[in-house]
């Protein structure tokens, strides 16, 4: 199996940036999603100069997932083998992704590198396209939460950025967000390797890339404290945490942080063992105006500036 090392970094594959014209077609290899904020994002990437389509199953419904496992699966294989579609957003995340991600047709997306864009459940196709295909997927979404029908225009700009310009993206740390108080001294360069925790935590040893030299990143939400303690004890303990550069922390959503043993208390406890540089309070996740970053792309912080700039270059 082919895993992404320290000697291969210069095989990354970063999908060309989008043109007006372009046709992005929306996929839902997790679970089903609400129609109408579907069609109100397909509406903004029209005004973007975007041709949008949907996958055959996009708005199927088997229990608590998107249609069937091969259903997903073959919307989702089907635009990345079709040289027509220039980018693959996917509806939501939800469950359901990871069920998937080692049967994507990797060599369909060696051929045509394109972005799949998204988070959450999602981290674990980015995790699995970065292990087999050394590409670059993109952190980000128009939207989040059940009730949430107004897109901020900082994550609408970001998420643009990332999709339609050769910029590097620059993500600035907030101090109003809890996981800044895990911030340390220090900077840290490498690839940017990760995502929602608990998908990271489920990829680890058959998705996960290996994240020697990497800048680890890190979200969640709606997780127990013990689930978040399990998840990190086990990616630590199996040493997929080994040789890392640094951290970067995003939101961590839906949590109660002012009990005496916070789940800040716990990651602390865990990213401390690690005696890299930590960069938290960055937003990126499920949270309040989160922003787009490029998964697999070179990163670098500055911890005492708080700031996260993710390159568009390959080395």
């Amino acid at each position: 199996m082919e895993s992404l090392d320290r000697t291969e970094t210069s095989r990354i594959s970063m999908p060309p940036p989008l043109r007006p014209g372009d046709k992005v077609r929306f996929v839902s290899p997790a679970s089903s999603p609400d129609r109408d904020r579907v069609l109100r994002n397909a509406e903004i990437l029209k005004g973007w100069g975007l041709k949008v389509d949907f996958g055959e199953h996009v708005f199927r419904k088997w229990s608590y997932l998107a249609g069937t496992d091969e259903e997903r699966l073959a919307d989702l294989n089907a635009a990345l083998r079709d040289p027509d579609v220039r980018a693959i957003f996917t509806t939501r995340g939800g469950k359901g992704s990871y069920r998937i991600a080692d049967q994507l047709d990797f060599a369909a997306a060696r051929r045509d590198p394109k972005f799949v864009i998204s988070f959450s459940d999602i981290t674990a196709l980015h995790l699995s396209l970065l292990r087999h295909c050394h590409q670059v997927g993109i952190h980000g979404a128009f939207s989040i939460g059940p009730n949430e029908e107004n897109i901020s225009p900082y994550t609408h700009d970001s998420l643009r950025q990332a999709l339609m310009t050769t910029e590097d993206i620059v993500i600035t740390a907030r101090p109003e967000e809890a996981t800044s108080r895990l911030t340390t001294n220090g900077a840290a360069r490498g690839r940017l390797i990760g995502g929602n925790l608990d998908m990271v935590a489920t990829s680890a040893g058959w998705a996960l890339p290996d994240m020697h030299g990497a800048i680890l990143l890190l979200e969640a939400i709606g997780l127990y404290p013990g689930q978040v303690d399990r998840q990190m004890t086990m990616l630590r303990k199996a040493r997929h945490l080994d040789g890392l550069a640094g951290i970067a922390i995003g939101q961590f959503t839906d949590f109660e942080f002012d009990r005496p043993y916070s789940v800040i208390d716990i990651l602390r406890e865990h990213l401390a063992e690690l005696n890299v540089p930590i960069l938290g309070g960055l937003p990126l996740g499920h949270g309040d105006r989160p922003a787009s970053a490029l998964i697999g792309a070179v990163a670098e912080f500055d911890a005492k500036a708080g700031t996260l700039v993710v390159r568009r270059d390959r080395t």
